[in-house]
């Protein structure tokens, strides 16, 4: 060891000689208030023990922070780690270089020297997640460290210590505690707890995993650096380099900064900045605000509350059932408020209870989506994906029907556009900024769009959208015409083929020139529309019985009488309690699957009373198939009812275990198959109803085909039938009843 040099050192700092095991080989309590002599020194110097020199801490005012980075398992942490804080310090404090000594340790960690009258004993600044040794340390008061003359980091060496300003001091110490992890321990009042841990996800919880902390504390803090795991903000008008951090895997804030409205030197999570921003630190109202927004899973509880306020249409439900046939809507499959609901529409709002049952299971089919599989045996499972086609007149109430039924999740799907276009102009905005001004920002990634419900949209659209929403995106269109009309186009690629897979569920790819390909492997598409019949039936070509396409469709035909002008009122309390149980059951959907990268689907499997109804049904089903009695036309229509009943079946369970707990949602029972089985009847005979009026429309064109005024066609039908129907034939003829009548009496003078 070179003794003139350390001799040197000792009329700057007070020294003590260490052993091997590091610890000083002498009694040296005194050395931290007196120097040794150079004859001492050199003495301690010379043992045979003394392995290398330390600096006393403490002494005349000198601290050191000590950066332990043998904590890191690799070089290239340990190097992220050093750059990181070391330019934090320099972006803090104005002229670091010239004011901090540095030198390197023998196990490539730091020591950073300076004086200050804050000095204190020994600290332990950070210590990192799942680890014991701590990375920062101060060495003060009773401490010492090692000398590493040769090791030295830039300009100036341990000659060139100095004092450092108490602010300096401070944004020291508070950049080298931002890398400290405590451990999450936020306490929520006890009485708030015992109110809403009964509910399953508490509001606050709900509201945790829904929120980024960003989010509710931008407007009180900007940005001074953004990092990969943390963004350090400062308080506004604030004159400290930064006021904390935001640990962003965490999603939890950080305060040193006392001048703010939240807590400092504590974890806050979005929930406690949200009550302590807009509630003063109530927590009891706070909760509750978020409960009223909707936050916490409250479905089953609410569900049983507020179905007493469900206005009791048991006798009007009992009158719509009376006499029933398998061409009026089974409404009996559904819980009873869902009955209520659906009935005190039909009373009070004129909607057609037909219309609204088939838009229930559609809404159900795209509420579960992409989560489940339904297991009808190994080898063949069946995903719920319907398709609707309500039939109706104009003006008949097929758009407001539907709508009533969807409204929930058609403002839940606003509330998603809504925020992907603020969302996307945020991402362009900071897109364009520079390298060094987006390290000044958190960063922004480009959104996702999480739309659900699409309308006119190309095909090619509903691709790109469907692989940003893996659950599935709903296909809900006021007029189905030009939907069906699209699968004439008989081509290479064609739409035809792309809906025929998305039924199935198999994957799509759809390859066109003008641009990428895009692929889905579990495609997810349920599709609603009202259609005019007289449409309809230009449609229902054999070319699509052939293929099977209109097989898949599931066609609701009521009969309808346009009502007059009625007074009533439908209750809020059942609109609340419809618009609050779609929207509950989508949050509890989602959350099976969300934050899961590789989910796989949830198998559904039937009761074994559910089997045997379905056996039963799926015998009866086969016999049509097989009989010589059965109408060849419709024995093409029998297989896919096949594919439904087991859709139908859990779209119903699913339904019925929203509403009693007992019910298991993966286990289909013997109840919604029943309801199934109905379901397939009621569109059987509508299938069949559309076949019957379309011959009839058959041999109206046969009988009118050399006929070229509305007047010449129905004197041709006339003189074929005397009591043919005249509100059908003014329908086929686009001229109203009353002049129909008026031809007649012409004729028959």
């Amino acid at each position: 060891m070179n003794k003139q040099i350390y001799l040197k050192y000792l009329q700057y700092f007070s020294l003590i000689t260490v052993s091997k095991d590091k610890i000083p080989n002498y009694k040296w309590k005194e050395q931290q208030s007196k120097r040794l002599s150079s004859e001492e020194f050199i003495k301690h110097l010379e043992k045979t023990t003394t392995d290398n020199v330390g600096i006393v801490t403490g002494f005349e005012d000198l601290e050191v922070i000590d950066v332990d980075l043998k904590v890191f398992s690799t070089t290239s942490e340990k190097k992220n780690f050093w750059n990181e804080y070391l330019s934090l310090l320099k972006d803090a404090i104005f002229d670091f270089d010239k004011k901090f000594v540095i030198y390197k340790t023998k196990n490539s960690g730091f020591h950073i020297l300076y004086k200050t009258k804050r000095v204190g004993g020994n600290q332990k600044l950070a210590k990192l997640k799942n680890h014991k040794e701590a990375v920062i340390e101060t060495r003060g008061v009773g401490g010492y460290v090692f000398m590493y003359p040769d090791n030295k980091i830039g300009n100036l060496s341990y000659f060139d210590i100095q004092y450092i300003s108490d602010s300096d001091w401070q944004s020291l110490m508070d950049i080298s505690k931002s890398f400290n992890y405590v451990e999450q321990k936020i306490e929520i009042e006890p009485k708030i707890k015992k109110i809403y841990n009964n509910i399953g996800i508490t509001p606050w919880e709900d509201f945790n995993n829904q929120t980024d902390i960003w989010s509710v504390i931008s407007d009180d803090f900007t940005v001074v650096r953004d990092f990969a795991d943390k963004t350090f903000i400062k308080r506004i008008g604030s004159l400290n380099y930064h006021s904390g951090i935001i640990y962003k895997h965490e999603n939890l804030l950080w305060l040193f900064s006392t001048g703010t409205i939240y807590p400092h030197e504590k974890q806050i999570n979005p929930y406690v900045a949200f009550t302590h921003k807009y509630h003063n630190g109530n927590y009891s109202e706070s909760a509750k605000d978020l409960y009223n927004q909707g936050f916490g899973d409250r479905f089953q509880k609410e569900l049983k509350e507020q179905q007493s306020l469900m206005p009791d249409n048991s006798d009007l439900i009992s009158d719509y059932n009376f006499n029933k046939t398998d061409l009026k809507f089974p409404i009996e499959i559904f819980p009873k408020p869902f009955q209520s609901y659906i009935i005190e529409c039909h009373d009070k709002l004129d909607s057609v209870i037909d219309y609204m049952g088939c838009s229930l299971l559609w809404t159900i089919s795209l509420l579960v989506g992409n989560t489940f599989t339904i297991r009808v045996k190994n080898g063949w499972y069946e995903n719920p994906v319907v398709w609707f086609a309500l039939v109706g007149r104009a003006g008949v109430g097929k758009t407001p029907s539907i709508r009533r039924i969807l409204y929930p999740l058609i403002k839940e799907n606003n509330k998603e556009i809504k925020a992907y276009i603020k969302n996307n102009a945020d991402f362009n905005e900071y897109d364009k900024l520079s390298k060094k001004e987006k390290e000044q920002q958190i960063e922004i990634k480009k959104p996702l769009k999480k739309q659900f419900i699409a309308d006119d949209i190309t095909l090619e659209a509903l691709i790109d959208l469907h692989q940003e929403v893996t659950t599935g995106v709903g296909v809900f269109k006021d007029e189905l015409a030009g939907w069906l009309k699209d699968m004439n186009k008989y081509r290479e690629g064609s739409d035809l083929e792309f809906w025929l897979s998305t039924w199935s569920g198999t994957s799509v790819n759809v390859n066109r020139l003008t641009r990428v390909g895009s692929f889905v492997e579990s495609p997810f598409i349920p599709v609603i529309g009202g259609i005019q019949p007289s449409i309809l039936n230009e449609l229902y070509t054999q070319e699509k019985k052939d293929n099977g396409f209109m097989d898949r469709m599931l066609i609701s035909y009521p009969e309808i009488t346009i009502p007059k002008y009625n007074d009533n009122e439908i209750s809020e309390e059942a609109i609340v309690w419809y618009n609050s149980a779609i929207t509950e059951l989508r949050r509890a959907i989602l959350k099976i699957n969300s934050g899961e990268e590789n989910f796989k689907k949830i198998e559904v499997n039937f009761s074994p009373k559910a089997k045997s109804l379905w056996i039963e049904k799926f015998n009866e089903i086969t016999e049509k198939q097989n009989s010589d009695e059965e109408n060849e036309y419709f024995k093409s229509m029998y297989p896919k009812q096949k594919s439904y009943i087991p859709r139908f079946a859990f779209l119903l369970n699913a339904l019925n275990s929203a509403c009693n707990v007992r019910i298991n949602l993966t286990h289909i029972e013997e109840e919604s198959m029943q309801g199934a089985i109905k379901l397939s009847d009621y569109f059987v005979a509508t299938a069949k109803k559309i076949k019957i009026e379309k011959n009839e429309n058959d041999v109206f064109d046969k009988w009118t085909k050399k006929a070229e005024t509305p007047k010449e066609k129905v004197f041709e039908i006339w003189k074929k039938d005397k009591n043919f129907n005249r509100s059908k034939v003014a329908d086929l003829l686009n001229i109203s009843r009353r002049t129909i009548i008026n031809y007649v009496k012409d004729f028959e003078k």
